[in-house]
């Protein structure tokens, strides 16, 4: 693929780089092209979810002991029996040949961002110390909304050694309001002072 084809679609805003990325703005293109990117997009978002209530199929595309013909039917199965679109499973199956089912998750990582850049989504993570509430996650939302100017699609993830607060990531900006973090600071700042 030649940059330029990679530029059209990926702005300042977005840095897609390495192997899996390369793979994503492929698949993009093609979704795109051929006018089935609400469907790859659709596919994706359940081949993501096989993954994740599969610790075998992880396993599968992990393990090296297995060859990649293996692999490959074994996915190739999963992907019929899953009834993903053509596009979707021919490309898994270039994946699997190449012998970057290894990858997978990430790819599918890098085209959740380019799909959430192209539709102009802003995504954020968030690491908190105890699971949020609904409540707190729409005041959160909320929040996050009036600081981008758009609508925010938050990932939340637990961490308990945050002990209280939040981790919020949007993009490269990172916001630390952890009592960990402010625990550490104020730790440094008494021995600046001793």
């Amino acid at each position: 693929m030649s940059s330029n084809m990679a530029s059209n679609i990926v702005s300042e805003n977005l840095t897609i780089t390495g192997l899996a990325g390369r793979y994503a703005i492929a698949l993009f293109d093609l979704g795109r092209e051929t006018k089935v990117l609400d469907k790859v997009a659709k596919d994706m978002a359940t081949l993501s979810a096989l993954l994740k209530e599969s610790s075998d199929l992880v396993g599968l595309t992990l393990n090296p002991v297995f060859s990649s013909e293996d692999k490959a039917r074994a996915v190739s199965a999963v992907v019929s029996a899953a009834k993903l679109d053509k596009l979707v499973a021919n490309f898994v199956g270039v994946v699997a040949e190449n012998g970057r089912l290894d990858q997978l998750q990430n790819i599918i990582t890098e085209f959740n961002r380019i799909l959430a850049h192209h539709n102009g989504e802003v995504s954020a993570s968030v690491v908190t110390a105890h699971k949020l509430t609904k409540a707190q996650l729409d005041a959160l939302k909320a929040k996050l909304k009036s600081m981008v100017g758009s609508d925010v699609n938050v990932e939340t993830e637990e961490d308990e050694s945050l002990l209280g607060g939040m981790v919020v990531q949007i993009g490269s900006r990172m916001i630390d309001s952890s009592l960990k973090t402010k625990l550490a600071n104020l730790e440094e700042s008494m021995k600046e002072v001793g």
